[in-house]
C-alpha cells in the first residue's frame, strides 16, 4: 500500500514535469486553459484553472471525492470503498453511459498530500486499482485510470491556480475524443462547473 501510494504521487508528479505541453484551448474568460501532450500511443491533458480561492480550501475540497458529482457530471455514483489511511482511500466512481457503450466503472486509489515547502503544489493523484472485494461487474465495463489528479499551487492569500491531469486510455477516451477535435465542449463546461463549486 505504502508502494501504490508513493507511486501514485510520484507518477502525477512525473506526468505535470513532462516537457513538451502543447495549448490547445483558452476560454475567451483566461480562467481556463487546455492543454494536451502526446507521447507515442499516450494522450495526456492538462486543464488550468484560475480560482478566486486559498490554495488549502481547493485542496479540501477536490480530495474528497465524495463531492466530486456535484461538478462533475460524468461522476454517475462515487462511494468510499476503503479508508487506507487519513491520506489515501479508495473509491468506486460509476459514469453515465455514453451514447452506444455501456456504463464504466473505476476502482481507483486517491493519495493526497499537503506541501512539504511554500513553493510546493497540493497534490491530489488517482489511479485504478484492483480490489477483492470489488470485481467486475457484467453491468458496467470495468475501466482504468493510469494517472490523473490535481495539483494545486497557491497565487496569494485568496487565490490558487487548479491543474487537472489524465493520461487518456481507451476506457476514459470515448469521453474525450469529440471534446479534443472540438465538437464538444464537455471538459472546458466541467472545468467551469469546477471553479463556480470551489468558489
Amino acid at each position: 500500500q505504502a508502494y501504490l501510494s508513493y507511486s501514485n504521487i510520484a507518477a502525477l508528479t512525473h506526468l505535470a514535469r513532462k516537457p513538451g505541453w502543447d495549448i490547445t484551448k483558452t476560454l475567451d474568460n483566461v480562467s481556463v486553459r487546455i492543454w494536451t501532450h502526446e507521447e507515442g500511443a499516450v494522450l495526456s491533458f492538462k486543464v488550468e484553472m484560475q480560482v478566486k480561492v486559498p490554495s488549502h480550501v481547493a485542496f479540501s475540497l477536490l480530495s474528497d471525492f465524495s463531492l466530486r458529482q456535484r461538478w462533475d457530471r460524468h461522476f454517475l455514483t462515487c462511494k468510499v470503498l476503503q479508508a487506507v489511511s487519513e491520506e489515501e482511500k479508495i473509491y468506486h466512481v460509476t459514469s453515465a453511459p455514453m451514447t452506444g457503450h455501456q456504463p464504466r466503472d473505476f476502482v481507483i486509489l486517491v493519495s493526497q498530500r499537503q506541501p512539504c515547502r511554500p513553493q510546493e503544489p497540493y497534490m491530489v493523484a488517482v489511479r485504478s486499482v484492483t480490489l477483492r472485494a470489488m470485481p467486475p461487474s457484467p453491468e458496467f465495463c470495468r475501466s482504468e485510470i493510469l494517472c490523473a489528479g490535481f495539483q494545486i499551487h497557491s497565487n496569494s492569500s485568496s487565490s490558487c491556480t487548479v491543474c487537472y491531469f489524465n493520461q487518456v486510455t481507451s476506457g476514459v477516451m470515448p469521453y474525450l475524443a469529440a471534446n479534443l477535435t472540438g465538437s464538444s465542449k464537455s471538459i472546458e463546461d466541467t472545468a467551469l462547473e469546477c471553479i463556480k463549486f470551489l468558489e
